[in-house]
């Protein structure tokens, strides 16, 4: 059964012309106009990891996309959403009524006596 060569071309002008609207869009400007590297972090990416790699928007206004990138910077999916968290608590709504506790167990405590006697 032969495929429609014309259905094919049809296909593949499809994808290309999507290709190059992308293009357009900040993320892919931010991904020309700086390096492949988070911003908080310094965690370098390449093609294979490249998905990882976010635009985040300083102003927190996703509308604001000057030319020149000055509203952009690019953070590691890891760190653009602590970034966004601490946003989130300054705007008191991440607290949900849970109290965070924290560790009170120190295992070097007794750490200086314990090598006393190994000397």
């Amino acid at each position: 059964m032969a495929k429609d060569p014309s259905k094919l071309d049809k296909v593949i002008l499809e994808a290309r012309l999507k290709a190059d609207k992308r293009a357009l869009g900040y993320r892919e400007q931010a991904l020309k106009l700086y390096p492949w590297v988070c911003g908080r972090c310094a965690r370098t990416f390449d093609h294979k990891t490249l998905q990882l790699l976010e635009v985040h928007h300083k102003n927190n206004n996703h509308d604001d996309n000057p030319a020149d990138g000055g509203n952009w910077e690019l953070l590691c999916t890891y760190c653009h959403e602590n970034e966004h968290a601490k946003v989130r608590d300054l705007a008191g709504r991440a607290d949900s009524g849970k109290t965070e506790t924290h560790a009170t167990f120190n295992p070097f405590a007794d750490l200086k006596e314990r090598l006393k006697d190994k000397t």
